[in-house]
């Protein structure tokens, strides 16, 4: 509406300029006789040129206005709708915060009241504890406290002080040695695609290694921080002629620090005779003279890891070795122990060929060489 009123009053501006009242008559020729070409009236074409080009910007002063009334009232309709979904939002808040305040006070008196509560005997009376010389309710507050440390002290440490059984006995036989093995990155590597979604894939050479490194030598240990529902059946199907003795999960580590570290102290084993095979450094952070650490596998097919990790592991339990520490020791300074160990045969090897015949040294003495040489 404001658009045409505008436009109206444009027209009856300009149209005194642009055309007169039809005349009949003597008028109509007074009147085309009055009228001569633009050259002669400047002043009357230059005020009509004047209007004519501000038809534009008036134009856009008028789309302007226009836009400018309707989204005040849209916007007006948009800020009521906005403050009522602000308010809502609100209340709804509110209202949640309300819900779990009440909440987390019921479970928290109700904690305080179990938990604080004093022990009891078999009749029924009340035990006298460290707490019983305090006030009713600081003595409830403190057995809670402790009890709190206790929960977070179990979800922290092992599940149990002795993570495996003892030592076998006559007549059963127990192997000289026990490896402990890390699952992931080690025997398998987990890979997900579209197709398939997440598996666990196998590393080359797994058979061989189990077959080579189990007993008579070692007491083979599968200890990960995977949770036992997800590493059980890969364990079932890595392993089906069962080489692997025992399995430890998750729930057999230490957390510390934010990290599933793997207490070897908890094995009930001689640490002296203990190999730890895995990638991570924090993992092995409480007994990291006892780690033998590799690489982590990234998959490749054409790895030989594993056939070389039971070389490795076959010289050191046939030379005998009395503490596994002073080998790991020396090998833990190279960045790939393997390869160490390689070059270390080689080099054995290429002394035996320039040595003349002589009788043959015993195994150990060969095999304590291939560590001893810098």
């Amino acid at each position: 509406m404001a658009v045409g009123r505008a436009c109206m009053c444009l027209w009856h501006g300009l149209r005194p300029k642009l055309a007169t009242p039809v005349r009949s008559g003597p008028s109509l020729l007074r009147s085309w006789s009055s009228w001569s070409p633009p050259s002669r009236q400047p002043h009357r074409w230059s005020g009509l040129r004047k209007r004519w080009d501000s038809i534009p910007a008036l134009r856009r002063g008028l789309a302007d206005a226009g836009a400018g009334s309707s989204g005040s009232g849209s916007g007006a309709g948009s800020g009521a709708s906005g403050r009522s979904a602000d308010q809502f939002s609100q209340r709804a808040m509110k209202y949640t915060f309300v819900a779990f305040g009440a909440m987390f006070t019921g479970v928290g008196g109700f904690l305080v009241v179990t938990w604080g509560a004093p022990p009891l005997d078999e009749e029924g009376k009340e035990i006298e504890d460290e707490f019983s010389h305090m006030p009713r309710w600081k003595a409830h507050l403190y057995r809670t406290y402790k009890e709190l440390q206790l929960y977070n002290k179990m979800i922290k440490d092992p599940s149990r002080d002795k993570l495996l059984p003892d030592p076998l006995t006559e007549p059963y036989y127990q192997p000289p040695y026990t490896l402990v093995l890390e699952m992931t990155g080690v025997l398998v590597h987990p890979d997900w695609t579209y197709q398939t979604g997440w598996r666990f894939k196998k590393r080359p050479g797994v058979n061989h290694f189990l077959q080579q490194v189990g007993p008579p030598l070692f007491e083979v240990v599968i200890y990960t921080s995977e949770q036992g529902f997800t590493a059980y059946p890969i364990l079932d199907t890595l392993d089906p002629q069962g080489y692997i003795m025992y399995r430890l999960f998750r729930d057999a580590t230490r957390y510390t620090n934010g990290h599933h570290v793997k207490d070897l102290s908890c094995l009930n084993r001689d640490l002296s005779r203990v190999i730890m095979v895995d990638w991570s450094a924090e993992a092995c952070s409480l007994q990291p003279r006892n780690a033998l650490r590799l690489p982590k596998w990234d998959g490749s097919d054409d790895d030989r890891t594993l056939i070389e990790l039971a070389q490795f592991l076959r010289t050191i339990a046939t030379s005998e070795v009395e503490d596994v520490r002073t080998v790991l020791d020396y090998y833990s300074q190279f960045d790939n122990p393997l390869e160490a160990f390689k070059e270390n045969q080689r080099k054995l090897q290429e002394e035996k060929q320039q040595v003349p015949l002589e009788p043959s040294p015993s195994q150990r003495s060969w095999a304590m060489g291939l560590w001893k040489r810098q």
